[in-house]
């Protein structure tokens, strides 16, 4: 895959889609980068957790919106809920092959991420007039 470096032009011919108000690809645009969304798709990259396990992983999130955003990522594909007929009960959630997926595009951004974000809260916007080049 190729992607672009220049500003202001999509990376690929299909991301120019996600720009119209109605476009189908901004609800799913929502759900996958929204704060939650994210952290349990990463949480879940490393294999199946249980529902408390994944509430301790994403720390801070309420149970309503773990079970929102659950039954958001399990709607559009993907994760998996397994509920196993035991007492008590068990289920565990998992990717999908289209979680996989989109767990392999979204690592390298929260990697990015974690990486930088303590210099970006630290320094805002100098350290990008740093990077610029001056006017010759």
């Amino acid at each position: 895959m190729k992607v672009s470096t220049s500003i202001g032009q999509p990376a690929t011919l299909g991301a120019a889609e996600i720009f119209p108000a109605g476009c189908p690809s901004r609800t799913v645009l929502d759900h996958v980068s929204s704060k939650w969304g994210v952290l349990i798709l990463v949480a879940l990259s490393n294999g199946p957790l249980r529902w408390g396990e994944l509430r301790r992983r994403a720390e801070g999130i309420s149970e309503k919106m773990l079970a929102q955003t659950l039954k958001t990522l399990e709607g559009d594909g993907f994760i998996r809920r397994d509920a196993q007929p035991v007492i008590p009960p068990r289920v565990d959630y998992s990717l999908t092959g289209r979680g996989q997926e989109l767990v392999a595009l979204l690592l390298p951004l929260v990697t990015w991420i974690a990486e930088h974000a303590t210099e970006i809260l630290q320094t805002g916007h100098p350290a990008e007039a740093a990077s610029a080049v001056a006017p010759g």
